[in-house]
């Protein structure tokens, strides 16, 4: 029974400590690839300065804050 136990215990910890390493790896990834990797630069719409502000206000207004215009289109 003993012998159970001990290997029960040492397989959960092995799991443990290899989900662990598999998370810290990952979170170093992320910072690694965030400092090396330029964001995207936003592209500014075909459309001029004032309609773009207006749309912006407006979906600002109704969303109150929440909502952000990310893209554009003509509908046809």
């Amino acid at each position: 029974m003993t012998i159970g136990l001990t290997l029960m215990f040492i397989g959960m910890l092995t799991v443990f400590f290899v989900l662990l390493f598999i998370i810290l790896v990952s979170k170093g990834l992320i910072l690694l690839v965030n400092k090396t990797i330029p964001e995207t630069v936003e592209q500014k719409p075909l459309i001029p300065d004032d309609i773009y502000e207006v749309i912006n206000k407006t979906v600002f207004q109704i969303t109150g804050g929440k909502g952000k215009v990310t893209n554009i289109q003509e509908i046809k």
